[in-house]
């Protein structure tokens, strides 16, 4: 099972607190990005959800495992 990790950029100020998790870095805009969209542990992406000051980090799932077509 997988959870899904999104980042909303258009509310995202750019305070890089979520960057304390290692699946959050900063982007070329200066605003936060994950960098997997899909975890199997939620663990410090869920910390970084609750720490975000203007809620722009969006945890769901558990998501079923996707095949991508070849």
């Amino acid at each position: 099972m997988a959870f899904s990790v999104e980042v909303d950029p258009g509310k995202c100020i750019g305070c890089l607190a979520c960057t304390r998790c290692h699946n959050f870095v900063c982007g070329n805009d200066f605003k936060a990005q994950a960098v997997r969209s899909e975890v199997e542990e939620i663990g410090c992406n869920q910390e970084a959800a609750a720490i975000c000051p203007v809620g722009a980090i969006f945890i769901s799932g558990p998501v079923a495992n996707r095949c991508k077509p070849k």
